[in-house]
């Protein structure tokens, strides 16, 4: 079956999908975008992921492309035209089209995206067998990484690298060696004695909705959470170290710069949490 997409009001082939040249996303990256879990046919965490585009569109100013009521219909129809029992629904908004200035055009009504696609559950349950291995680099970022933009350079340049080095994800780190997070995802640690370090989600890194969800995952399994920032170093001794995102929920790392991480093989907290995570997390059916 071809894929669908949705783009500003219209249900259209995935190979006939455009935007204006002059879309302001494309031009400047002004926009900002959600990534949902589609899982055993729900979509995982929506009214989590809207709350969040709600916000990062507040901060820049970005009216909603449609009222907010009816985009999870729109998520739904997309998915459902794709036929996707498992894998990702993504959205994007942008300020819009307008002639190219830096300043906001007046008037213009926001563009809005939709795309959903297939994977395979099995595939990634056998990733988190295996595990993944990570690279640090240094932070090089704008200040604003709350805002969950499209301008993702920085991201790619850093997951190029990790490609590159053998590595399946890259850590942004501070200049005093703490760990920020991913380029795509939320970075943890689990302590000798088995508590989950994760760095607060107040100032320089995304709040992810998988990392909150995570919050209560831990909670039903009775594990204790610190939220504080920890070192390259604290990691590379850490008892287990994982990953988490939308796309990869709790995925264990089993490397950090080419060293190994405890035994070298993914923990059991780690992949506990993984286990858990779909009955805990919020189901909208798609």
């Amino acid at each position: 079956m071809p894929r669908i997409a949705y783009v500003n009001g219209r249900y259209v082939a995935h190979a006939d999908a455009f935007v204006h040249i002059e879309d302001r996303g494309y031009q400047f990256a002004d926009g900002v975008y959600e990534v949902c879990e589609v899982a055993r046919g729900f979509i995982v965490d929506m009214p989590r992921h809207l709350g969040r585009l709600n916000r990062s569109l507040t901060e820049l100013s970005i009216d909603w492309p449609v009222t907010p009521g009816v985009l999870p219909i729109i998520l739904r129809e997309v998915v459902r035209r794709n036929h996707v029992a498992d894998g990702l629904v993504y959205l994007q908004v942008t300020r819009g089209v307008a002639s190219r200035d830096f300043a906001f055009p007046a008037g213009t009504k926001p563009s809005l995206v939709v795309t959903a696609r297939k994977a395979d559950p099995a595939a990634a349950a056998k990733r988190a067998e295996s595990g993944i291995k990570v690279i640090t680099v240094p932070e090089n970022r704008w200040d604003r990484v709350d805002i969950k933009s499209v301008g993702l350079l920085p991201n790619v340049l850093a997951k190029q690298k990790a490609k590159e080095a053998g590595a399946q994800e890259a850590w942004f780190v501070d200049a005093d060696g703490t760990v920020k997070e991913g380029g795509s995802s939320n970075a943890w640690i689990v302590t000798r004695d088995g508590v989950l370090v994760t760095r607060p989600a107040e100032h320089g890194i995304l709040r992810g909705i998988t990392r909150t969800t995570l919050f209560d995952v831990a909670a039903k399994l009775g594990l204790k959470i610190e939220e504080r920032g920890f070192s390259v170093a604290e990691a590379k001794a850490a008892r287990e170290v994982f990953i988490s995102s939308a796309t990869t929920i709790a995925m264990p790392i089993v490397a950090i710069d080419g060293a190994s991480v405890a035994n070298g093989h993914p923990g059991s907290i780690t992949l506990s949490l993984r286990h858990a995570f779909f009955d805990v997390a919020e189901k909208s059916p798609a």
